[in-house]
């Protein structure tokens, strides 16, 4: 494929050439995007790459600062911008919201996660004895096997690399540093992809129950156990399970999948709900499909849009024919050039 530029006086089409657009490589300004550049671009809910196989320039008069949420971005006024209601041109987009994704997460490693036992336990664990941060996912316990049962699924699941450390941490009760073992990866995707998976707050208050783990009985065993084997109990004198949880939604909805009877206490102590073994001979558990990829895809605003005109030097303006997906991404701003 060969580069083509095409000069002239149009109204037309493109961004004007210190504009930059979001490429694989890194923020690039309109001007120095080349054949077979690639470019971001949104496909339903997931950011992928496109190729550029033709760059066109033509040279225009106005062009239009397109203001929203999150930042300015320029275009030419007939530039096609991304809303719910499909493509419409730039001038006309006062007041209606744009296909957007954070920007500065595009160049983070994205992960492909396997639904099953492993997945299920990683995020029972998580929401029972877990930490989410920003950018990271960690487990701390005093319990050896727990973590390393926690470590090898967390890899099974996502193919990240985890492993236990040797750490010490405060007791209240023993009022004294006490062993423990922590797993810890750092990756903004999954901590990103935990916070959806419980409703986008991972505070253990706070979080909902993981619909996610429906996805089959498998799935859902693995999270039972990962979450017993963190804020929960094998019964010694029959056979099944205890989970404790002051969050009395997240345990109201468990219930109603294993058909047991769940009364919160009211005393402002943690609540127990009792799961038997043979909680799936009920018939309560109905299998769900969620997405296991993290949706990278929402919406912005658009307060305003502003005509800027020259009289002297034209704007060079430039648009790009890609292959496979025809759009791409402004500043995470999903646009693409007329049909």
């Amino acid at each position: 494929m060969s580069q083509s530029l095409i000069k002239g006086d149009a109204l037309g089409y493109g961004l004007p050439s210190k504009q930059t657009v979001n490429a694989v490589e890194g923020r690039v300004q309109a001007r120095s995007v080349r054949v077979g550049c690639r470019l971001w671009t949104l496909d339903g809910e997931r950011t992928v790459p496109t190729t550029v196989a033709a760059v066109t320039a033509v040279r225009a008069r106005e062009v239009v600062d397109v203001v929203t949420d999150h930042v300015m971005f320029t275009v030419a006024p007939d530039q096609m911008l991304g809303t719910p209601d499909g493509w419409v041109h730039a001038r006309d987009a006062t007041g209606t919201v744009l296909a957007w994704t954070q920007a500065r997460k595009l160049c983070r490693t994205r992960l492909t996660v396997r639904a099953g036992y492993e997945l299920g336990y990683l995020v029972g664990a998580n929401c029972a004895d877990g930490t989410v941060g920003k950018n990271y996912v960690s487990l701390v316990v005093n319990d050896e096997g727990f973590a390393a049962r926690y470590a090898a699924c967390l890899s099974a699941a996502t193919g990240l690399a985890a492993r236990l450390e040797k750490v010490t941490r405060p007791s209240g009760y023993l009022q004294r540093d006490v062993p423990g073992f922590r797993v810890r990866v750092v990756s903004s995707y999954l901590a990103d992809l935990m916070r959806q998976y419980v409703g986008g707050d991972a505070h253990h208050m706070r979080q909902r129950f993981p619909r996610v783990v429906l996805q089959d009985r498998d799935t859902f065993e693995g999270f039972l156990d990962g979450y017993t084997d963190g804020d929960g109990y094998r019964s010694k004198a029959w056979s099944g399970r205890v989970l404790v949880s002051a969050n009395v939604p997240f345990l109201t909805d468990l219930a109603e999948v294993v058909g047991a009877r769940f009364t919160p206490r009211t005393n402002g102590l943690a609540s127990h709900l009792v799961v038997v073994d043979r909680w799936a001979s009920r018939g309560t558990f109905r299998a769900e499909q969620h997405p296991l990829h993290l949706r990278e895809f929402c919406w912005a605003q658009v307060h305003e849009v502003r005509p800027r005109t020259t009289v002297n030097k034209p704007f060079t303006l430039y648009s790009y024919r890609l292959d496979p997906h025809p759009g791409f991404l402004v500043n995470g701003h999903m646009v693409r050039q007329s049909w």
